[in-house]
């Protein structure tokens, strides 16, 4: 087990410096400078915050800057926000978003975890149809419909719950941007794990204790569940990650502070230092995860230690 997470950590280093290079030049290669979209600056001023930020200087000499602050945790400063640092952006929309992203795939996975067993159990009936009807179409039909559908119904109809801003602590306004974000997630998990546990539930193994008359719950309990829900594991590494760096739709359609907001804020105004730091934070989430999912894996099948 330590000798795989010091072989996935060591690899993570070059993968992290690979995604800082390509992510800086493709910033680096996108025309005009992030200060011409401030009309009420001439020409000189342009050219004097240039000077200020680096942004003067050949890229290679620009990008050794950064690297060099990076490797001393500096993100650099906002140059839309001159008066905040990137660190102090995430820090302020990181909670927002991981909040809603936790709690998504939490209720995602409980709910999918469940209709995907149901399903499997009830494989070809009309339970079965029933349940991937309903979750195909919570897969099919995007998050910018189901929110405004959601807001307008129990926001704007009902008054039964707010339809924008954050209040920390405030269960009431995670309801809904959590509600949007975990119907398409449900979907897709009681998919998997219906198609996880059908494939489990023809192994030998199971018919085998099927015929000496072992309950069916005890069946499900202790062969098949652990095996079938491997790849649901899978699944749910790269998934958190990416609810928790945020949800760009939802964060806009509620009015979230959470950091996808900032990020497609940065991107419209050329807010580079936002945008790396918030790139690197996300890539940095996906190899986290993914390790995650590979101890996850030892735990729920033993001979995967022996293969790796």
């Amino acid at each position: 087990m330590l000798s795989m997470i010091a072989r996935r950590l060591a690899t993570a280093i070059p993968t992290i410096f690979i995604i800082v290079v390509i992510s800086f030049l493709i910033i680096k290669l996108a025309p005009g400078s992030p200060f011409e979209s401030q009309t009420q600056l001439d020409a000189e001023q342009i050219a004097n915050l240039e000077a200020a930020y680096n942004l003067d200087k050949p890229i290679l000499v620009q990008f050794w800057l950064y690297l060099s602050g990076l490797l001393q945790g500096d993100l650099g400063q906002s140059f839309v926000f001159r008066d905040r640092t990137v660190s102090e952006i995430i820090a302020q929309g990181f909670p927002v978003s991981a909040a809603i992203g936790l709690t998504t795939m939490v209720v995602g996975t409980v709910v999918g975890v469940c209709l995907g067993l149901i399903a499997a159990l009830r494989k070809n009936t009309l339970v079965d149809y029933g349940v991937m009807s309903m979750t195909m179409a919570g897969i099919a039909v995007p998050t910018f419909v189901t929110a405004p559908l959601l807001a307008l119904f129990f926001g704007l109809t009902l008054g039964l719950l707010p339809i924008s801003g954050w209040v920390a602590g405030d269960v009431r306004h995670m309801i809904l941007p959590v509600l949007a974000l975990a119907i398409p997630k449900a979907g897709i998990i009681a998919r998997i794990t219906r198609g996880g546990m059908l494939d489990v539930l023809k192994a030998n193994h199971v018919r085998t204790a099927r015929s000496k008359g072992l309950p069916e719950r005890l069946v499900i309990w202790r062969h098949t569940l652990r095996a079938g829900l491997m790849p649901v594991v899978s699944y749910l590494g790269p998934a958190i990650a990416g609810v928790m760096t945020g949800s760009v739709v939802i964060e806009q359609i509620f009015g979230l502070p959470g950091i996808g907001r900032s990020f497609i804020e940065g991107a419209m105004n050329r807010d580079y230092p936002v945008v790396m730091g918030i790139t690197i934070l996300y890539a940095t989430l996906i190899i986290f995860m993914n390790l995650l999912v590979d101890i996850a894996y030892r735990f729920l099948d033993p001979r995967a230690e022996q293969s790796s």
